[in-house]
């Protein structure tokens, strides 16, 4: 498929629907059992970075900033802690918790437990080697690089040292992983995913996606649900105004810090559950601070004006990108919670967006297929995934663009390709002779094969898969001329089988 397909961000918001992922659990003392989660999606549940590695940062900036820096000082004070830094020294994470001390952002407590576990993470870096030093290296060196961005926030400290925290853990005494792996940790509910690199990150989506399913399972899995959400929100950070859960790692272009409408609207959808499970009002006390985000401008925010209402955005980095299946599951966390809760403002902000989705939703109808966005097709999970949040909009709102919509993507999940043939003559000079192409048409993505004969004689065949649109396959040099039978297949992705003949001449 096509490289862009790579780089889904898929939807966990209903993972009791979906095949079970299976968990690596690191344990207390180390030892890793591996299970099926069953309420971690079996899909990939982030975007694969597409460069592969750590920010960059400047040489021997934090090797030569947090590692060489010295401790002295009064007891009691930041500077026991601390480096004593000359005349405008370069900024490390040492540096920017001295700052943040300084400006009494955070209490000396909290300056000297994370001082003392930065500095654990370079001891266990020296330590280590090959790629359990390289990624937990990498995570060091993202947190420097947000420091000298000048991100590095009181608020995104314990996210950010939790990340530290369990990639320092995770390396120093588990195994390596294959990149995407879904891991977790003894007497944790929170999900992280592997990414070559980056090491390992807290998966936003992922977790919300997990209390969503938490919720289904019933009333004996509500404690989990509890525990879940006690571990997540004190890892939001101040954003726009109002609390937003971030991710920490690059990203297609994007660098940390970064969010999306789609996790912080199933963390919308997570609290509201809670407050159903508990009727603990507490719950929605904390949604209503996540919901500014939904008003403000990319980078900050993930709100993009249209002439019709509002889209919200997959990416806070990418405003000019259109993700359908994100964008549904942004108005069902908005929705269920304007609902639940009475909040005039998550209302006014559904109808906004709810105007601009139904106006874009016919776009994303191929006829054959969904699209993920404009001209890249859906792989079969997401395809699936979108169909039921056509559904589930349907269900809330009875609009007849989802309803239409969600019943033409069940329709195709049946429905045989159509493929026609568009060459129909072939043109071979001599001396020489040349390759030429044959075309054809293809309504959805699928696994096309060719065969050509002449009589008896099979003279070409293969097969590959192709997007929806005219495509060609390129014959090699034919020995002799004539008129040639040609056969086309194509199976979809949801294996429905179509075959079709036809006839090549070919001349010289």
């Amino acid at each position: 498929m096509r490289r862009s397909l790579l780089v889904l961000l898929a939807v966990a918001a209903f993972p009791s629907s979906a095949v079970a992922a299976p968990v690596l659990v690191l344990g207390h003392h180390g030892g890793v059992a591996k299970r099926n989660d069953p309420f971690v999606a079996g899909l990939a549940i982030t975007p694969v970075p597409s460069g592969g590695s750590a920010l960059k940062v400047a040489p021997g900036a934090e090797r030569h900033g947090a590692r060489a820096a010295a401790r002295s000082g009064s007891p009691g004070s930041s500077g026991s802690v601390h480096a004593r830094l000359k005349a405008k020294p370069p900024i490390t994470v040492l540096s920017a918790l001295e700052g943040l001390y300084r400006r009494h952002a955070i209490t000396q407590a909290q300056d000297k437990g994370y001082v003392s576990d930065f500095n654990g993470a370079l001891k266990s870096e020296r330590h280590l080697t090959g790629t359990r030093r390289d990624e937990l290296d990498a995570v060091t060196e993202t947190m420097h690089q947000i420091g000298v961005s000048r991100e590095l926030t009181a608020s995104r400290l314990p996210a950010l040292f939790a990340t530290l925290n369990a990639n320092q853990q995770w390396w120093t005494q588990g195994p390596l992983l294959a990149g995407g792996q879904r891991v977790e940790f003894a007497g944790s509910q929170l999900v992280w995913e592997y990414y070559p690199g980056q090491g390992i990150q807290l998966q936003v989506l992922g977790t919300f996606g997990k209390a969503d399913g938490l919720y289904t399972g019933g009333a004996s899995d509500y404690p989990a649900l509890e525990q879940l959400l006690s571990q997540m929100v004190p890892l939001a950070a101040q954003r726009g105004g109002g609390l937003a859960w971030e991710y920490y790692f690059s990203f297609d272009g994007g660098s940390p810090p970064w969010t999306s409408a789609m996790s912080q609207a199933t963390g919308l959808e997570a609290l509201t559950r809670a407050y159903q499970a508990t009727d603990n009002p507490y719950y929605l006390q904390v949604a209503s601070r996540a919901i500014p985000i939904f008003s403000k401008r990319p980078p900050t925010g993930v709100s993009v004006k249209t002439r019709l209402g509002t889209r919200f955005l997959q990416y806070t980095f990418t405003p000019g990108t259109s993700i359908i299946n994100a964008f549904l599951q942004t108005l069902i966390g908005l929705y269920d919670y304007a609902q639940v809760s009475g909040s005039a403002t998550a209302a006014r902000l559904f109808a906004s967006g709810n105007a601009e989705a139904m106006s874009e939703v016919p776009h994303f109808d191929t006829g054959a297929w969904s699209l993920y966005q404009p001209g890249i097709e859906d792989p079969l999970s997401y395809h699936e995934l979108v169909t039921g949040f056509l559904q589930e909009l349907c269900q809330r709102t009875g609009a007849p663009v989802y309803c239409t919509t969600a019943e033409h993507f069940q329709s195709y999940l049946t429905t045989p390709p159509v493929l026609s043939q568009l060459t129909f003559r072939a043109r071979v000079r001599a001396p020489h002779r040349t390759s030429f192409d044959l075309r054809f048409r293809l309504s959805k993505y699928s696994h096309v094969g060719v065969v050509l004969t002449q009589g008896d004689t099979t003279v070409f065949s293969t097969s590959a898969s192709f997007p929806y649109g005219a495509d060609h396959f390129t014959v090699p040099a034919l020995k002799s001329r004539g008129t040639y039978s040609v056969v086309l297949t194509a199976t979809d992705l949801a294996g429905n089988f179509s075959r079709i003949t036809g006839t090549l001449q070919v001349t010289s």
